[in-house]
C-alpha cells in the first residue's frame, strides 16, 4: 500500500487495527467452551433452512436429522449419570451411531449441522460443535486421554468440514471417535467427501485406508445435492478495490483491521491455527491490500483456516490486488486439498460481497 494512501486516510480518521500485531494465547478451557456453533449459526434452525425445491435430498435431510435429534432426547447411550450400583450396563446402540452429511460447497450442510445441535434436547454443556481442525487442536491442547474424558459425557459431537489431511490425523481422529462411540456419544459430521472416500488423492497406504474404512462405519451417509447457495441468484463478488479505497475504508470503519496481504501470510505462520479465532476477536471488518497468489501449500492451508474463522464470525473482507478466485494455483486447485481451497474461495467471495456496503458508507 502506498505511503500516500495511508497518509491521506490517517489525516482524517483514527488508525485501524492490525492482524499482524496480534499474537493471541488461548487457554485450553476456552477451546472447550467455544465448541458451540459459530455466531453465524446462532439462530439457525431446521425451519429456517430453505431447501431447493429441485433437490429432494435437501428436504429428506431435514426429516432425517430432525428424527435423529429427537432420538437423542433420552438418557445418555452409555448410561452415564443414570446407572445404579447394580444396574446392568445398557447395550450399545445398534447400527451407526452418527450421521454424515455429504455434499458440495454451499448446499447448507453447516446450517443443518448447527440446526441438529440446537434441536438436540440436551444442555449446551453436553453438546459439542467444532470443525475438524478445531477437534484436532483440542487434542493437541488437552492430550488424547483428557479429550476422551472431556467429551465422553456428551450427548452429541458435531464435526464440521471433516478432512483427513495426513496419516497422523487419520489415526488420531479414528481412535478418538471410536472411544467416544463406545462411551455412547452420538456423532454428526459434514464433509464434501463420502466417508469411504476420505483421504482419496492424498495418501494411499493400505493401513491408513483401513483406518478410514473403520471410521466410515460409525456414520450413516446422508447425501445432500444442490448448487452453492452463496452464489444462487446473487450478483458476482465485487472486483478488488484500489489500495486507496481499502485504506480509506479501514480508517473510516471502527473496529476494522488493515494489513498488507503478503505480510499477513507471513504472520499466520507464527500463530497456531487453533488461535485464528482469537486473532479475529472484536473485528468489524478485515481490510487487505496487495492480495497475491498464495506461494505454497502450507501457507494456503493456513489461509483456509483463517477464511473459515472469518466466515464463521461474519467478518466482511475488503481487498485490493487480485480477486479471491486467483489466490490458488491450478496445481493447488487440482490437487488433494482442492476441496478446501474451493471452500475458501467460496467463503471469501461471500465476505467480499458483504464488505461492499462499507465502501459506500
Amino acid at each position: 500500500m502506498s505511503t500516500r494512501a495511508i497518509t491521506e486516510a490517517a489525516s482524517t480518521e483514527a488508525a485501524p487495527l492490525s492482524l499482524c500485531s496480534r499474537e493471541p494465547h488461548v487457554p485450553a478451557d476456552r477451546l472447550v467452551a467455544e465448541m458451540v456453533p459459530p455466531p453465524r449459526f446462532d439462530s439457525v434452525r431446521f425451519d429456517t433452512y430453505i431447501p431447493d425445491p429441485n433437490q429432494p435430498s435437501q428436504i429428506d435431510a431435514v426429516k432425517v436429522l430432525s428424527s435423529f435429534a429427537e432420538g437423542l432426547g433420552g438418557a445418555h447411550a452409555s448410561g452415564v449419570g443414570k446407572r445404579r450400583w447394580f444396574a446392568k450396563k445398557p447395550a450399545a446402540p445398534a447400527g451407526p451411531r452418527g450421521v454424515y452429511l455429504d455434499g458440495g460447497y454451499g448446499v447448507g450442510k453447516t446450517h443443518l449441522l448447527a440446526s441438529l445441535w440446537h434441536a438436540t434436547p440436551a444442555e449446551p454443556s453436553l453438546k459439542a460443535f467444532g470443525t475438524f481442525v478445531e477437534l484436532t487442536n483440542l487434542v493437541g491442547a488437552l492430550g488424547f486421554q483428557q479429550t476422551v474424558q472431556t467429551l465422553s459425557g456428551h450427548r452429541l459431537l458435531c464435526i464440521d468440514e471433516f478432512e483427513l489431511d495426513d496419516p497422523g490425523d487419520t489415526v488420531l481422529v479414528s481412535s478418538l471417535l471410536r472411544k467416544l462411540v463406545e462411551a455412547g456419544v452420538a456423532l454428526a459430521a459434514t464433509s464434501n467427501t463420502l466417508p469411504g472416500k476420505l483421504g482419496e488423492g492424498r495418501f494411499a497406504a493400505a493401513d491408513f485406508l483401513r483406518e478410514i474404512q473403520g471410521l466410515s462405519a460409525h456414520f450413516q451417509p446422508l447425501r445432500i445435492d444442490g448448487e452453492d447457495y452463496r452464489h444462487r441468484g446473487l450478483p458476482e463478488a465485487p472486483a478488488p478495490y484500489a489500495d486507496e479505497v481499502v485504506a480509506k475504508t479501514a480508517y473510516a470503519t471502527p473496529g476494522a483491521s488493515l494489513d498488507d496481504f503478503p505480510h499477513l501470510l507471513d504472520h499466520l505462520a507464527k500463530v497456531h491455527p487453533s488461535r485464528y479465532g482469537a486473532l479475529t476477536d472484536d473485528l468489524a471488518a478485515v481490510c487487505l491490500t496487495d492480495v497475491q497468489p498464495v506461494p505454497d501449500q502450507s501457507t494456503a492451508l493456513r489461509l483456509v483456516v483463517l477464511a473459515d474463522r472469518l466466515y464463521d464470525r461474519e467478518i466482511p473482507v475488503l481487498a485490493s490486488g487480485l480477486p479471491f478466485d486467483r489466490l490458488f494455483s491450478d496445481e493447488m486447485l487440482n490437487g488433494g486439498y482442492r476441496k478446501k481451497y474451493f471452500r475458501a474461495i467460496s467463503r471469501l467471495t461471500a465476505l467480499a460481497r458483504d464488505a461492499k456496503g462499507l465502501v459506500a458508507q
